[in-house]
């Protein structure tokens, strides 16, 4: 009998995949210590980010359903 594949349920909670296969993640150092971190920045970081594509693969194996 063969078994399920687990998602890893912390990348799950950090990571997603695109249609295309892409991965997004949110940025970080956006949490505190915002008082000294340009408004430039900060707007900057609020923009959805894209997993480099030598890295993708290793969450993408994470992520078996995704």
């Amino acid at each position: 009998m063969a078994t399920k594949i687990k998602t890893h349920k912390a990348t799950a909670k950090r990571f997603s995949v695109t249609g295309t296969g892409k991965v997004k993640l949110n940025h970080t150092n956006r949490r505190h210590k915002l008082g000294f971190k340009t408004t430039k920045r900060k707007r900057n970081l609020r923009k959805t980010g894209y997993m480099s594509e030598t890295m993708a693969p290793n969450i993408r194996k994470l992520l078996p359903y995704a």
